[in-house]
């Protein structure tokens, strides 16, 4: 048996090469505009001895260091030339790429967020099959949901999974001791085994402390909640599951609920308020999905040592990853999937892992304690490490669909309405069903 790594390279030879330190941010650059395109900064970062017509055009999202990743790679293989363009936020990438698509000029090389993958897989026609280049033997070398969710129906593969966000929770254990709360991370996770006992721990919190108990209900309840469920938008025959999804009501009920307690400070995630409220102490707990590690270690430095990380309710879900794909009309796709194979082994996710990075998509490096015994001094004395893999290893497959990211952002824009005061809570679910069927017709994507 080939070993993973000679099977992710398939019949074509190169050294493999691990990514650079940094965990993935949200960014809020605006975005240069190029044509019908949203572009970004582009990164020319090449070999000496290739041609430019052999130059690998690669498009990535920023905030994620991806320039450091492909010198490193270039380092390792003098002879390649790539260039790097961070197109803009991952939205503005996606949206960039279906133009691209659209227009027959897209990149070689595209790294694609998860969230907005689905409209992708529908659209699988416009990337190639990586089957061609080996990646039938590769299923079993990553979290089986995380390689799904770039296989279609017939069998297609159109993305290799990078890495993947896990779910836990941030609180400020400073705060929490203040209110005559627990403070170590285990007793906190054993205070809200559901997020109907999450919002009852808010209200007794915001009974005793001037800080909000939550920033916001979007993303730290609806988001962390939504991400836990087995059917979240779209039911298994690919047709959307909103009306007739229980959990997904209550999933969005649960998040009104904290509004209607009062435990929110209503800032919406990388907000200039939401940043200057997480420096100042105005909030308790947020996300903390393994790519928002840092954000907080680089929004609020001042607090090293006052956050803990604990286990969201629930447990199991997931938050974030990434995939790269090879779009149909690339000049370049074997150069492309060197680099993928060079990158992306469950060998190079760990070492990338152990040098500061997100979480693999690959299952090995789960079986390493070093993930498991991960922990940051900025967060005290928490498993950081436990819990995100405890988050991630039991989790099935979830059904997605073209709309996903669309889906997503009427459900996001509803709450974030309620918290700013322009939105009635009991108005919303009708509020964002209507934003959906305007946005996704019926027999639409």
């Amino acid at each position: 048996m080939r070993s993973s790594m000679s099977r992710l390279r398939g019949a074509r030879r190169v050294c493999r090469e691990v990514p650079p330190r940094g965990r993935r941010q949200a960014s809020g650059h605006p975005p240069r505009r190029f044509g019908a395109l949203v572009l970004g900064v582009s990164v020319i970062v090449a070999g000496c001895a290739a041609p430019a017509e052999e130059t690998v055009v690669f498009w990535s999202f920023t905030g994620i260091q991806q320039a450091a990743q492909v010198e490193r790679y270039l380092r390792a293989h003098p002879e390649a030339r790539i260039t790097l363009s961070e197109v803009g936020t991952s939205t503005e990438t996606a949206d960039a790429l279906t133009a691209a698509l659209a227009g027959g000029n897209a990149p070689d090389l595209v790294l694609i967020q998860e969230e907005d993958l689905p409209r992708f897989v529908a659209a699988d026609g416009h990337f190639r099959d990586l089957r061609e280049f080996g990646a039938d033997e590769l299923a079993a070398d990553y979290l089986p949901w995380a390689w799904d969710a770039a296989t279609t129906a017939s069998g297609r593969v159109i993305g290799i999974p990078t890495d993947v966000g896990g779910m836990a929770l941030a609180y400020r254990a400073d705060l929490f001791a203040e209110a005559g709360l627990p403070t170590d991370p285990a007793e906190v996770a054993a205070l809200w085994p559901t997020w109907e006992e999450f919002v009852r721990v808010g209200a007794e919190f915001a009974a005793r402390s001037d800080a909000a108990f939550l920033d916001n209900i979007s993303t730290t309840m609806f988001v962390n909640a939504v991400n836990q469920l087995p059917i979240k938008y779209y039911a298994a025959d690919g047709e959307l599951a909103l009306d007739d999804n229980d959990e997904l009501r209550t999933a969005f009920d649960a998040a009104l609920d904290a509004h209607d307690a009062g435990i929110s400070r209503g800032l919406a995630a990388f907000s200039a308020g939401w940043s200057a409220g997480m420096a100042r102490g105005d909030f308790a707990v947020t996300a903390a999905p393994s790519w928002m590690l840092r954000v907080i270690e680089s929004t609020a430095p001042e607090t090293e040592g006052r956050w803990r990380i604990t286990s969201v309710p629930g447990i199991t879900g997931n938050w974030g990853g990434s995939y790269l794909a090879i779009p149909s009309r690339s000049r370049h796709p074997e150069k492309a999937w060197d680099y993928i194979a060079a990158t992306q082994s469950p060998d190079a996710q760990s070492e990338h892992f152990a040098a500061g990075g997100p979480l693999p998509a690959a299952i090995a490096p789960y079986r390493d304690e070093e993930i498991a015994a991960y922990a940051d001094d900025f967060f005290g004395p928490s498993a950081i490490g436990a819990v995100l893999t405890s988050s991630l290893l039991d989790r099935g497959a979830v059904p997605q669909g073209p709309a996903t990211s669309t889906v997503n952002r009427a459900f996001l824009q509803a709450l974030e309405s309620v918290e700013q005061g322009s939105l009635d809570a009991d108005e919303a679910w009708a509020s964002l069903r209507a934003a959906v069927d305007a946005a996704v017709p019926a027999g639409g994507p």
